[in-house]
C-alpha cells in the first residue's frame, strides 16, 4: 500500500460540523480529499421539562435510578450543558451505574466527571442492551438519548425486568445549508460517502430530495460505521460498498481504505 492510499479520492463526511475534525483529518492524512456537507445540526429538544425532571432527581442524594444509559457524545454534551443551566453538578453523583454505547461516549462522559460502569465490546445499541440485560433486573434506568431514536435499548431493558424511563436530551435535525452544500460537491464528483449513524443516511436522503438529486447517488462508494447504518442504507436502496468491522471513526476510515485504495 502506497504512504497515501487515498491519494485523490473525495470523500462526502455527512457529520455535524464540530464533529466532523477526526475523520476528515484521517482521511486527508491519507491523501483524500473530505468534502465536508453537515446534513446533521443539534438542537434542544422541544420541551426541556422531562429532561431537568430526570437532570434533578439524579442529583438527589435519595435518587432510585441505577443506571443511567448514555447512547452518544452528543447525548453527553447535552446532559452537561443543560445540568448547568439547571445549577447541577453531574460529577457529584456517586452513587449511579453508567453505561455508554461506545469509547467515544465514555470518554467525553469521563471528561464531565462520570464514573462509566460498563462500555459493550460492540458499538451499537443491541449489543449495549445485551450487556446490561442481566443487570438491570429490578432497577430503574435512565435512557437520555436523540429524539425520535430506535427503541432497541428500552424494549430489551424492560423485557429483561427494568423501569426504563427514556427522555429527548436533543434533536438531529438538517441544516438549511445542507442541500446547496451537497448540490456544490455532487457537481465536482465524489467517490465515496462516509456515514456515521443512521440519522447521517436519513438526512443526506433527505437533504438530496430537497437538491433535487437522485438518491442513492450512483457510482458512489457507501461506507458504513456498523450493522445498523448498513441497515438503513439498505432500506433507502443503497447497498455499502463496505461495513466497518469496528463501529467508530477508526474502524470508518479503514472502511473507506478498503473501498478505494488501490490493490
Amino acid at each position: 500500500m502506497t504512504a497515501v492510499p487515498l491519494a485523490g479520492r473525495r470523500v462526502l463526511v455527512t457529520r455535524a460540523t464540530y464533529q466532523a475534525g477526526n475523520l476528515s483529518e484521517g482521511l486527508r492524512a491519507l491523501g483524500a480529499e473530505p468534502v465536508e456537507v453537515p446534513v446533521i445540526e443539534i438542537q434542544p429538544p422541544q420541551d426541556f421539562a422531562p429532561l431537568d425532571r430526570a437532570l434533578t432527581e439524579l442529583a438527589n442524594p435519595l435518587a432510585t435510578y441505577g443506571w443511567l444509559i448514555l447512547t452518544s457524545a452528543n447525548t453527553v454534551h447535552a446532559l452537561a450543558d443543560r445540568a448547568t443551566a439547571l445549577g447541577l453538578n453531574l460529577s457529584a453523583i456517586s452513587q449511579l451505574n453508567v453505561a455508554a454505547v461506545g469509547e467515544s461516549t465514555a470518554t467525553a462522559a469521563r471528561g464531565e466527571g462520570l464514573r462509566i460502569t460498563l462500555v459493550p465490546e460492540t458499538y451499537i445499541a443491541e449489543s449495549l442492551a445485551s450487556s446490561l440485560a442481566g443487570q438491570v433486573a429490578g432497577r430503574r434506568v435512565l435512557l437520555a438519548r436523540a429524539a425520535v431514536a430506535r427503541d432497541v435499548i428500552p424494549d430489551a431493558l424492560r423485557a429483561a425486568g427494568a423501569t426504563v424511563d427514556v427522555v429527548d436530551a436533543y434533536r438531529n435535525v438538517m441544516p438549511e445549508s445542507a442541500p446547496a452544500l451537497l448540490r456544490e460537491a455532487m457537481q465536482k464528483g465524489i467517490d465515496a460517502a462516509a456515514f456515521t449513524s443512521s440519522s447521517t443516511v436519513t438526512h443526506l436522503a433527505d437533504a438530496a430530495r430537497h437538491a433535487g438529486i437522485t438518491f442513492p447517488f450512483a457510482g458512489v462508494a457507501a461506507i458504513s460505521i456498523g450493522p445498523i447504518t448498513s441497515a438503513t442504507l439498505r432500506e433507502l436502496g443503497w447497498e455499502p460498498a463496505v461495513e466497518a468491522t469496528q463501529s467508530d471513526v477508526s474502524g470508518l476510515i479503514q472502511a473507506v481504505i478498503h473501498a478505494l485504495a488501490p490493490r
